[in-house]
């Protein structure tokens, strides 16, 4: 059985499949680097508050440099669209990262997609490990062939059944996001990082219109592929002249798999 046909049967049949290497270490140290200075940023946004999401960067894609980089990584976006198509665009680019001493949003049971339809995959997580993941400093733990349950598994259930993600920095935990999952607790002294990629099929909306939140941006540095997958190629017109515009002027220029 090939490569393709392990991922694909593997996120039908068990609803994740997980790759290590996939990222190198001079890119997870870039990375986390660009990543902690992101969050004392987004947290400053905030005063200070207490939120359900902070230490969290909510779109990753502002802050340029290793973020973008990261869309030209063939080992991380081949497997999205083995499943989701070649035109698969982010639904959502933000971080997982646990204090010290402390969990974050991703602690209570849930999944990342509210749809689920039988046979067809709308949403493709990806959990990118910049740490090594351990259960002292908050593995994920996820059951596996939830994604095809559609009620929250009663809590004593998910913990005797759920395995851990306990794997090393530069691993990829991809799965259906109906997969039911939950943050652990970093007990920790040290900061334990890693990014998430929500992938979804190029006819649906992203959670932030990535492409307007970024159209301020000097973006002449951005690869076509991050292009793409940013949704810069798919978007709505919003006028006539869109709509009619050349083929080569159009916002939307994708098939809609």
């Amino acid at each position: 059985m090939s490569t393709r046909e392990s991922a694909l049967q593997a996120i039908e049949q068990d609803g994740y499949f997980i790759v290590e290497g996939v990222l190198d270490k001079n890119y997870i140290d870039r990375a986390k680097k660009e990543l902690a200075a992101a969050i004392e940023i987004e947290n400053d946004l905030h005063n200070g508050a207490e939120r359900g999401d902070k230490n969290m960067v909510l779109l990753c894609s502002l802050y340029c440099g290793a973020f973008w980089e990261l869309f030209d990584n063939k080992s991380l976006i081949e497997p999205f669209e083995m499943v989701l198509g070649p035109g698969c665009i982010a639904y959502a680019y933000t971080s997982s990262s646990m204090p010290p001493g402390n969990t974050n949003y991703s602690s209570r049971i849930h999944v990342d997609s509210p749809r689920l339809i039988p046979g067809y995959v709308t949403n493709v997580g990806a959990t990118i490990l910049l740490d090594d993941f351990t259960e002292e400093n908050g593995a994920t733990w996820y059951l596996p062939k939830s994604h095809v349950q559609e009620g929250q598994p009663e809590k004593d259930i998910f913990y005797r059944d759920a395995k851990r993600l306990v794997h090393p920095a530069g691993t990829v935990f991809f799965f259906n996001a109906r997969l039911w999952h939950a943050g652990g607790i970093n007990s920790t002294t040290s900061w334990r990082h890693a990014l998430t990629i929500n992938m979804v099929r190029p006819w649906m909306k992203q959670r932030l219109d990535i492409p307007r939140s970024m159209e301020k941006m000097n973006l002449s540095k951005m690869s076509n592929v991050a292009r793409q997958k940013l949704g810069f190629l798919a978007q709505v017109p919003s006028s006539y002249q869109e709509y009619y515009a050349p083929p080569e002027h159009r916002k939307f220029k994708q098939k809609a798999e």
